[in-house]
């Protein structure tokens, strides 16, 4: 069983908000749009790990939230390649 110290929990935290923050601003305000797939890719990784990390903790219930941002990030990141 892997047990998460605070500060890779932390490191999660801020990287799932930049990768929030990276969905919206490039595409927004026109500059590096491209970055806004890129992001999408990132919080896809994210849902992929956080998805395994809860199955392998049977903790269910959060798998389905995970599963569900995933299809949202793949939806960006596809329709805005």
């Amino acid at each position: 069983m892997v047990n998460y110290s605070a500060m890779k929990v932390k490191f999660i935290g801020v990287s799932e908000l930049l990768g929030g923050i990276g969905l919206i601003l490039p595409w927004y305000t026109g500059i590096a749009p491209i970055l806004t797939p890129v992001a999408a890719i990132g919080l896809i990784t994210i849902m992929v790990l956080a998805a395994i990390y809860h199955f392998n903790h049977k903790e269910y219930g959060p798998v389905g939230l995970n599963m569900v941002l995933l299809a949202i990030a793949a939806f960006i990141a596809y329709g805005r390649f």
